[in-house]
């Protein structure tokens, strides 16, 4: 007799984003899971499954961000947690699905007495028992490295493209700084359009504080997009923008994959030149920051598809046709 061992997929989802999970989940065709997460009179967070998930993939949705009064730890550590419980019920395969993956940006070392603080949060999930990483746009391609299992980096380029698409022939795609400029030449190669740098230099020491100071390419007359994996406080782009509109530029628009928008970046953007900015569902925005120039995409078809293709066992890199490993 030959047993044929049956596949299931077991989605669950944390509360950091639980819209977006909400519709991978219907792309997927699937139910979402119920993990009762709860938290004792202390703070202390506790998770229980409502079904089995002996043998399934198991994938668990959360984005780390703050949210309704919690923190972006708090999410971190409620992923974590649902980990461990997915472990120690006999999951086959536990996958954790971060859109935005925390602590990113502390990819190195950059002055001395510093942690690596995406490295620890990839050892973490590796000890809590995930077996496999999913994530968008992560802040550098090094952090892939971080986690010793496979990693399937994502990339939200496929909906903003066809978004910017729409803006006309006479585009220039524009990195808002050195670091940024692989990113805005994969945009560029994909709409056929020209690509400028804003050269900027920020104070040393103050994590905040950016000048922006020349443009590097033709924009006299035309229309710019700047390109970032994320807009946290908006310094950057606000700034980049200013010198955009200085050299020319009709119509400035923004785009990233995270909208971050911390501190002062709702205010800055209100006052800014910049007429629209659009970014992702990665992270929520919650009503006290959705103003009319930030227009939201989803990228739940694209993280789907990526599930779909890790649980069928088939190529993740042939979704975007490998733009997403360079």
């Amino acid at each position: 007799m030959e047993l044929v061992p049956k596949k299931r997929l077991f989605l669950v989802s944390g509360r950091a984003n639980l819209p977006l999970a909400e519709e991978i989940a219907a792309a997927l065709d699937v139910p979402l899971g119920e993990p009762n997460l709860a938290a004792f009179a202390n703070g202390e967070l506790h998770c229980r499954f409502d079904e089995s998930v002996r043998g399934t993939d198991v994938f668990i949705i959360q984005t780390h961000s703050a949210t309704d009064g919690a923190t972006l730890n708090d999410a971190l550590m409620e992923q974590l947690i649902m980990v461990d419980a997915a472990k120690r019920a006999s999951a086959k395969r536990i996958s954790v699905v971060c859109p935005y993956y925390g602590y990113s940006r502390q990819d190195r070392k950059a002055e001395g007495r510093e942690p690596i603080t995406a490295k620890l949060v990839a050892d973490m999930f590796s000890t809590a028992g995930a077996t496999r990483v999913i994530s968008v746009d992560l802040h550098s391609g090094q952090i892939q490295g971080f986690f010793d299992g496979p990693v399937d980096h994502l990339t939200a380029m496929p909906v903003l493209v066809e978004y910017m698409s729409s803006l006309g022939e006479d585009l220039v795609v524009v990195s808002p700084d050195a670091g940024r400029v692989k990113v805005a030449e994969r945009y560029a190669n994909q709409l056929r359009a020209d690509l400028a740098i804003v050269h900027k230099r920020r104070a040393k020491g103050a994590k905040h504080e950016v000048e922006a100071r020349d443009v590097v390419g033709d924009v006299d007359g035309r229309v710019c997009v700047l390109i970032d994996d994320m807009i946290d406080t908006a310094g950057t782009i606000c700034a980049a923008a200013e010198q955009l509109k200085e050299h020319g530029a009709t119509e400035v628009y923004a785009a990233a994959t995270h909208g971050v928008f911390s501190g002062p970046a709702i205010d800055r953007l209100k006052n800014s030149v910049i007429s629209k900015v659009v970014v992702t569902n990665t992270l929520p925005l919650p009503p006290e920051k959705q103003i009319d120039k930030i227009e939201v995409l989803s990228v739940a078809g694209i993280i789907a598809e990526a599930i779909d293709a890790v649980f069928e066992d088939t190529s993740v890199s042939e979704i975007f046709g490998g733009a997403n490993q360079s």
